[in-house]
């Protein structure tokens, strides 16, 4: 086996550069896979373009698909050369935090056990999975084996954008019968409205501007697509639901503008479930807020991450209650991970998820 391998790495604000790096040294409880499927994820670009901050020389990318190629000497039930995925959030298992079932704020060695998004380390505060191998922490914990019958590209949106997408209407509580909003049809917002139809919305409007993703919404379990652009879509959606407002608004963007559209058309004592990355403060307006005593539940996601969470979300696919491939858009070599992101980051050739293989 070589001492190095290839890698995306965070050079400085809008640069990371494909260049070779060694290959990680497998601690007790690890693991280190071989990559042979990863992605690019929006969070990604956020990081390209320094709006969130990580070392420089980090590698990036939260989002592995692969195979065993080393196991640490105390992990068990697992064998070199198994197909594995591991959540973009990895938790440790034991920390206070994910005990109390927190595992995104996962803190582990603090006196207290508890630390802001703890749970997402790759690309983040460890070497992350755009690179020929991950080691990946807390094996135990963390690798989830792909069923045979699935492909890298089936389980692909598991790590982070089904589990986060999910999240959204999981966070919001919908229930059987409610009426839901999902703002912005990128892949996490085409995720969300999957997640409502899974879990019981019976009218669920879906809100872009892009024909390909209002198409694709459609095809997830939108049964009305508000196109922005064309309409205000606070006053399409009151439209649609008679004036009542919605039961459950999911944000997926991350914009002031999504943000309070969605406070807009709750209903009273609904919930805003929030999944976006915001990179600019928000303000809440005082008329849709009703003063503070509409009973409204604003929640925030971060994506649910370990191995049970990556069995369940493979189940989906493998059980046919959710087909992601339409997602995957485009499809790159590891070597051409540059133009990935050049092509990723600014939306080019109605670009979803992009494939990125050895």
């Amino acid at each position: 086996m070589a001492s190095t391998m290839k890698a995306a790495i965070f050079v400085e604000p809008n640069r990371i550069v494909l260049d070779d790096k060694k290959i990680p040294d497998v601690g007790p409880l690890d693991a280190l896979i071989r990559v042979t499927t990863t992605t690019i994820c929006g969070t990604d670009v956020h990081i390209l373009k320094g709006e969130y901050p990580v070392a420089r020389g980090l590698t990036i990318g939260h989002e592995p698909v692969g195979v065993i190629e080393k196991l640490g000497s105390a992990v068990q039930g697992y064998t070199e050369g198994q197909r594995v995925i591991a959540g973009a959030i990895t938790p440790s298992g034991y920390s206070n935090a994910c005990l109390c079932g927190c595992h995104s704020q996962d803190g582990a060695g603090t006196r207290h056990g508890f630390r802001p998004m703890g749970g997402w380390r790759f690309g983040n505060t460890i070497d992350g999975a755009q690179a020929e191998y991950l080691l990946v922490p807390d094996a135990m914990t963390n690798l989830a084996p792909i069923p045979d019958a699935l492909s890298d590209e089936q389980v692909l949106m598991c790590p982070d954008i089904m589990s986060t997408g999910f999240s959204g209407a999981e966070s919001g509580k919908v229930r059987i019968g409610d009426v839901v909003a999902v703002f912005a049809q990128g892949p996490i917002g085409l995720c969300a409205t999957a997640g409502a139809r899974l879990m019981g919305a019976t009218t669920i409007i879906a809100v872009d501007s892009i024909p390909s993703r209002m198409e694709i919404a459609k095809r997830m379990g939108a049964d009305h697509v508000v196109d922005f652009s064309k309409v205000d879509p606070v006053e399409e959606i009151m439209r649609l639901t008679d004036g009542r407002g919605v039961d459950v608004a999911i944000e997926a963007l991350g914009r002031q503008q999504t943000f309070e559209a969605a406070l807009r058309v709750l209903r009273p004592g609904g919930t805003l479930s929030s999944l976006g990355v915001y990179s600019e403060d928000l303000s809440i307006p005082l008329g849709p807020f009703l003063a503070g005593l509409g009973d409204h539940t604003i929640v925030t996601s971060l994506c649910p991450g370990g191995k049970e969470r990556m069995r369940r979300l493979m189940d989906v696919i493998a059980s046919s209650r959710l087909d992601t491939s339409p997602l995957v858009t485009h499809r790159f070599r590891l070597d051409d991970i540059e133009a990935a992101y050049d092509l990723f980051a600014n939306q080019r050739d109605g670009v979803l998820k992009v494939a990125i293989t050895p």
